[in-house]
C-alpha cells in the first residue's frame, strides 16, 4: 500500500506487465514519482515468469516470485498488485481475446487514466503479447477514462528486439527519476534472482547506465524512456 495521502487531483496509473519484475525495470522510478504525488498505482501481471524454466510447475517458486512482487510493490508504493497466472512465454498460446477479456476487466475495477505497458517489439513473446492485449483493451472508445498510454523499455527484451521486422524502440517521452533512481534499484534487488552479473544486460549496473544514459537524453541525471502510443490533451 502506498504511504502517500491522495488528492482531488490525483490519477489513477494502471501497469500492465507480462513478468513481475518487468514493471519495476521498465518504470519503476516512474511509479515512485506517481506514488510520491499520491497517484494510485496498481501493476496486472499476465504470468508468473518461472514457469516456463521449470520442469514441473513449482508453486514455491510461484510463491516466491509473489512474495517479491510484493516487496517491491511496497517499496515504490503500489497501491495493488494482481496476478492472471497465465502460461509464462506461452500467452502467445492463450487466444487474445482471452487476455483482452482479462485485462478489460481488470481496467473497469481500477479505471486507470495512465497506463504503462510493454513495446511492441520486444524480443520476449510474453511482452508482444501483452502490449497486443492492452491496445486492445484500451482502444479509444467514447467515454473512455483513459488519457495516456506509453511503452516502456525492458533490458535484455527491448534492445534485443527484432530489428528486421519492427521498429527499434525509440521513445519521446522521458520521465525524471533522479529522485526515485534509490527506490528503483531497491525495489529492483527485491527480484535478485532475476538479476545477473555484468556485464550482463539484466544486470544492477546495466539498469542504472540506462537510467543514466536516458537521463543524458533529456539533461538529466537520470531518466526512463517512453514511446507515446497515445495521448489525449485537454
Amino acid at each position: 500500500m502506498s504511504k502517500h495521502s491522495t488528492s482531488p487531483e490525483s490519477r489513477n496509473v494502471l501497469v500492465v506487465a507480462a513478468h513481475p519484475d518487468d514493471e519495476v525495470l521498465g518504470c519503476g522510478g516512474t511509479i515512485a514519482s506517481h506514488s510520491a504525488k499520491g497517484d494510485r498505482v496498481s501493476v496486472l501481471f499476465l504470468a508468473d515468469g518461472v514457469g516456463s524454466r521449470l520442469k514441473r510447475q513449482s508453486t514455491r517458486e510461484v510463491a516466491a516470485r509473489k512474495r517479491a512482487a510484493a516487496k517491491a510493490a511496497a517499496i515504490l508504493g503500489i497501491t495493488k498488485i494482481h496476478f492472471l497466472g497465465l502460461p509464462d512465454n506461452q500467452l502467445d498460446g492463450v487466444l487474445l481475446l482471452t487476455i483482452v477479456k482479462s485485462v478489460e476487466d481488470f481496467m473497469r475495477r481500477v479505471d486507470p487514466d495512465v497506463v504503462y505497458t510493454h513495446f511492441a517489439g520486444d524480443l520476449n513473446v510474453d511482452h508482444r503479447t501483452c502490449h497486443a492485449a492492452v491496445m486492445t483493451a484500451c482502444r479509444p472508445v467514447p467515454g473512455s477514462r483513459i488519457r495516456s498510454i506509453y511503452s516502456f523499455e525492458v533490458l535484455s527484451s527491448t534492445e534485443w528486439s527484432l530489428r528486421h521486422v519492427t521498429t527499434p524502440f525509440s521513445p519521446a517521452r522521458f520521465n525524471d527519476i533522479g529522485a526515485f533512481l534509490r527506490q528503483k534499484m531497491d525495489a529492483l534487488r527485491a527480484y535478485g534472482s532475476e538479476m545477473r552479473t555484468f556485464p550482463h544486460a539484466r544486470s544492477f549496473e546495466a539498469v542504472e547506465a540506462l537510467a543514466r544514459l536516458r537521463g543524458t537524453s533529456a539533461g538529466l541525471g537520470a531518466a526512463e524512456a517512453f514511446v507515446v502510443e497515445r495521448e489525449i490533451v485537454r
